[in-house]
């Protein structure tokens, strides 16, 4: 009996060195395949097709990425739809201000790909802000950051005198006078800048949550009563006021961005992607952009307005049925599902200083390393005339005549995240209407705003 358990033993240990030479000690690489759906808005489906094509190359556990576009007026509806039937898709868009309704439907990145310090190290510090949860792990990742410049006509500043945009706000002010235009029943011809109203200007709720933080609110604090918000509220509606000498716009001027083009703006204030709208409207508009005035003496900030990439927690698995022999456990794919979701999220935004990048399987943990053929952030930003949301490619962007204005406003960018951003944009409009309107002074604007605001949040 003794001898025979040696040998059983002997067997064992014959076998499983076997084992180990044939590689069966390493980590097995468990063969299965992944479809991932990306969903987003604004962008085409041929600003990817270089940054896939080459993806696909080197991971064989990608079948195929398929990118779709949905309007923006009703994306977050149809991504909340589609996800609620489970037929959503694997990755997607994510505002910069939607995380916090999103939570439950996003699943933090693996550790071992991102991490709190991955995120300050590669990015401005605003995608730290927007974009790790209370246990600061990773929720999304961008690929771009914006945030707001100023938009000016050169050829309206000449006309007046004018050889340089105003670098801050006290400048902006004594420009104002030199750059408006009346006729002889007090009608605006010509606008200095784009600021006082609220429904006629775009993005003025923006530009005002950015006053309020140069004047110095805090981004946490959930109450619009402070010293803060009634200076940056005065400030922004005395644009719109008959009788100050800073009166330029009214409710009646045309929208910013058309006036804009139009010919009949000085200055608005906007995000870089419209520069493409003004140029295409209008392509012999001579006008430039510079970076955002600030307060004289005080510490720069800007706003930031942007969308980052984050992974579904839950999606139904489609089964081929010609080989549904190749369907995983439903576990395993969703593990499998979202390692490689998260795994081209790193490819696509983060820096491959080493030209390579470490791809590995789901299942198994095997590893590789593969050459990359380029860096798919700043060919993506390459294609699209973006701002960067990576400070290496900012660097890039800073000698960019288009670009540099809005590049350098990321790296001061902040948010402020309002629960419900669409809601409370409109109460800000209602806000300022309010005052241009008469109908309220500041203070009880301010303390109608507050109240109105507490209550969306509760809901």
């Amino acid at each position: 009996m003794k001898h025979r358990l040696m040998r059983i033993a002997s067997l064992a240990f014959l076998s499983g060195f076997i084992l180990v030479l044939s590689g069966c000690g390493e980590p097995e690489s468990v063969p299965y395949e992944i479809t991932l759906d990306v969903w987003g808005t604004f962008d085409d489906s041929d600003i990817f097709n270089q940054i896939v094509a080459d993806y696909r190359k080197i991971n064989p556990h990608i079948k195929d990425i398929k990118y779709r576009k949905l309007a923006p007026e009703t994306y977050k509806e149809d991504l909340l739809d589609a996800m609620a039937s489970g037929n959503g898709p694997d990755i997607f868009m994510l505002r910069n201000t939607w995380l916090s309704s999103f939570a439950d439907k996003a699943i933090p990145a693996p550790a071992a790909m991102f991490t709190e310090k991955t995120i300050r190290d590669a990015f401005v510090d605003v995608v730290a802000d927007d974009f790790l949860d209370e246990k600061k792990q990773v929720m999304a990742v961008p690929l771009s950051v914006d945030s707001l410049a100023l938009y000016y006509n050169k050829d309206i500043f000449n006309a007046a005198g004018i050889s340089a945009p105003p670098k801050t706000w006290e400048e902006l002010v004594a420009m104002v006078p030199l750059l408006v235009k009346q006729d002889d029943f007090g009608n605006i011809n010509q606008a200095a800048i784009a600021l006082g109203s609220g429904e006629n200007i775009n993005r003025s709720s923006d530009i005002l949550l950015t006053l309020m933080m140069q004047y110095g609110a805090s981004i946490t604090d959930a109450r619009f009563s402070e010293q803060p918000d009634r200076q940056a509220l005065e400030f922004y509606t005395q644009f719109s006021r008959l009788g100050l000498p800073v009166y330029t716009w009214n409710q009646r001027q045309h929208y910013s961005i058309d006036a804009f083009y139009e010919g009949t703006l000085g200055m608005m204030i906007n995000y870089s992607y419209h520069y493409a709208t003004i140029r295409q409207k209008n392509a012999k508009l001579n006008f430039a952009v510079a970076p955002l005035p600030q307060f004289d003496g005080q510490p720069p900030v800007d706003f930031s307005n942007y969308w980052g990439f984050a992974v579904a927690k839950n999606k139904a698995q489609v089964i081929d049925q010609s080989r549904p022999e190749t369907a995983l456990p439903t576990e395993r794919y969703q593990q499998a599902r979202v390692h490689e979701a998260w795994q081209l999220l790193s490819y696509l935004t983060l820096p491959h200083s080493s030209g390579t990048v470490r791809l590995s399987n789901a299942l198994s943990g095997s590893a590789a390393d593969f050459p990359v053929a380029l860096d798919p952030a700043k060919k993506y930003l390459e294609l699209t005339r973006k701002p960067a949301a990576r400070r290496d490619l900012i660097r890039d962007q800073q000698g960019d005549v288009v670009l540099s204005p809005f590049a350098n406003g990321n790296l001061i960018a902040k948010s402020w995240k309002p629960g419900n951003t669409e809601q409370v944009e409109g109460l800000l409009i209602d806000t300022i209407s309010s005052i241009v309107r008469g109908e309220r002074n500041i203070n009880d604007a301010l303390s109608i705003l507050d109240n109105r605001y507490n209550q969306v949040n509760r809901r």
